[in-house]
């Protein structure tokens, strides 16, 4: 029995029989689990005792150690549980959903406030209104309250008068004291009218066309009767369903195959007027895994709470109060319980018609992995580090680093690195220079170690930096070389103190893998060596230049971008920016000359 066995073993054996939550960690001790527990002792022996679900499985497999929390009561464990969801983000925690924002209406909390369009919501900032189905039915919503409702229209606030002041739009509190109270009248007046609630506006703008009519001021009239037309027909569309008004979220599960489903459908102004779809991988009891769940999507992903919940029979409803903070329903009869039945269904129907595709996501990703590590006789390499160079004849020379996490790549862990220790094409130093650079930081930082590195190259760059790993790092992390045939496609995988070929089926998963993680890292090398190269090249022609200094360049880079349309500009387009025009003449003359065209 290894080491970390046993001491799993001793922990198991004193375990209390409370309440709490626990939190798994792997061979780096980062924590890659957190769940909950009506008994810590129980629920935790669970994981290692039996049979259990792939995703359970892969799980356990990874636990090197873990913690627990004691509280004292069930509704403490998971509201602790979020807690620590939310400060871990731990990977099988994780929830696979599509990543759609909604549209709402916000009018800011601030001494003048201001009313936009935005998708994300942001708690105490400003009140929110939505979702919308649309951007285009948010923005043309706020576009009709701006003509009534004279908010704050700028962003910064300016030291004069602005155009909409002088047509009626804006208080001008740029200039002019406004009460709060005044605010507040508005803030009240619109938050009415989103909410379907008051008919103030439509009564407010007939008695401006009523006085207009009788100051024989016809054309204001007409404004004024045209913009009460606008402002009835968004209201009946707001009506046009039911005459019940209640904001609500309507939410449906289903569990099969250890995934569960959940569907929520947005209820606005008695609309079904968008839903959300979220697919969850089941670690415990379903009925917990939905408690966990709601209360993520209100207070991590925070979604506005509505004024009610609708949720089926037989969960705990006062579970779902102690993280839901608003009224919680479970219909038993008539059109509010078909709701809640159909959002069911769907989620029944969306789990069937997922599973054929998870289990191909999963073919290609995770099984890929375990296929990797079997080959090379190393753990399963969870998170992979790939490397490579980009370089013309030494010229720009530029190194990348990406990362696949669990058999996909992390994009916000990728990597670019200029080289500034090597001088000449010397590929060897400036590889160990870029994983010098990358995993001293990763040490000081205390990030996740990868559990295998991967370098575009053969035996030399293996050696060079499997010496600065152990040598200078004092690591000891498993290093591979892919290796590329005649059409530049890889070919072999290398792994080894001589660099053996290690067999993989040219047509298995695991070969892909590396085809992927080769072209991809390739991809973004070249990418960010063209940028460098293009960057650098306008910069040095732009030196050469009599009257060009540091600001007039980067005024140039930043304007045209590319050396070929400053070639290619006008005089004309050259003064605009405020170039004299003999400088101006010198740049053209300079960049079409025939050294420059050879170059």
């Amino acid at each position: 029995m290894e080491d970390y066995q046993l001491n799993i073993k001793h922990k198991l054996a004193v375990l209390p029989m409370e309440p709490g939550c626990y939190l798994m960690k792997d061979r780096q001790n980062e924590i890659i689990y957190v769940g909950k527990a009506k008994n810590l002792r129980n629920r935790v022996r669970s994981y290692f005792t039996g049979a259990h679900d792939e995703k359970t499985t892969r799980l356990v497999g990874e636990i090197r150690d873990f913690e627990f929390i004691v509280t004292s009561t069930e509704i403490e464990s998971l509201l602790l549980e979020l807690t620590l969801i939310k400060k871990h983000y731990p990977r099988y925690n994780i929830m696979l959903k599509d990543d759609k924002s909604y549209p709402y209406i916000k009018i800011t909390k601030e001494k003048h406030p201001r009313l936009f369009v935005t998708r994300q919501v942001k708690k105490n900032t400003g009140k929110y209104f939505g979702p919308y189905p649309n951007a285009y039915a948010a923005q043309e919503t706020k576009k009709l309250l701006d003509r009534i409702i004279p908010f704050r229209k700028c962003n910064k606030m300016p030291d004069r008068l602005c155009l909409y002041y002088h047509i009626g739009q804006c208080l001008g509190p740029c200039v002019y004291d406004v009460e709060e109270r005044e605010y507040q009248e508005m803030i009240q007046t619109v938050s009415q009218f989103l909410s379907g609630e008051d008919t103030t506006i439509v009564e407010d703008l007939k008695a401006k066309m009523s006085a207009a009519s009788e100051a024989l001021n016809f054309e204001q009239a007409k404004e004024y009767r045209d913009l009460i037309s606008h402002v009835e027909s968004l209201m009946f569309k707001q009506k046009m369903m039911t005459a019940d008004m209640t904001v609500r979220d309507i939410f449906g599960y289903s569990v099969d195959k250890g995934w569960m489903c959940v569907q929520v459908f947005f209820i606005r102004q008695g609309n079904l007027i968008e839903r959300n779809v979220s697919m969850v991988p089941l670690m415990e009891d379903p009925k917990d895994a939905f408690y966990t769940f709601i209360g993520q999507f209100y207070q991590l992903d925070q979604h506005l709470l509505p004024g009610e919940v609708h949720v089926q029979a037989g969960l705990d409803v006062e579970v779902i109060k102690s993280v839901v903070d608003t009224k919680v329903v479970q219909p038993l009869r008539g059109k509010k319980k078909e709701m809640v039945e159909l959002a069911k269904k769907n989620a029944d129907i969306a789990l069937s018609n997922k599973f054929e595709i998870i289990k191909r996501d999963e073919s290609r990703t995770i099984h890929a992995i375990e296929e990797l590590g079997t080959a090379m006789g190393i753990p399963t390499p969870i998170r992979i580090d790939a490397f490579d160079n980009s370089n013309i004849q030494g010229v720009d020379p530029v190194s990348a680093m990406i990362s696949f996490i669990d058999g996909k790549p992390s994009k916000k862990d990728y990597r670019k690195y200029k080289i500034k220790t090597v001088v000449g094409p010397d590929d060897y130093k400036s590889m160990a220079e870029v994983v010098r650079r990358r995993y001293t930081r990763v040490l000081r930082e205390e990030l996740p170690l990868p559990d295998l590195i991967i370098i575009d190259g053969g035996k030399g760059h293996m050696n060079i930096v499997t010496s600065v790993l152990q040598n200078e790092l004092g690591l000891d992390i498993p290093v591979a070389g892919l290796k590329k045939n005649a059409k530049h496609q890889t070919a072999e995988l290398l792994y080894g103190d001589d660099a053996d070929i290690i067999p993989l089926d040219k047509k298995g998963q695991a070969f892909y893998l590396l085809q992927r993680i080769q072209d991809e890292v390739h991809r973004f090398a070249i990418t960010f060596h063209r940028q460098t190269r293009q960057k650098t090249g306008l910069q040095s022609q732009l030196d050469t230049i009599p009257g060009i200094g540091p600001k007039r360049k980067q005024q140039l880079i930043r304007h045209f971008g590319s050396t070929k349309r400053i070639k290619e500009a006008r005089k004309e387009e050259l003064t605009a920016l405020g170039i004299p025009k003999g400088t101006a003449d010198l740049i053209l003359e300079t960049l079409n000359s025939p050294e420059e065209k050879q170059s």
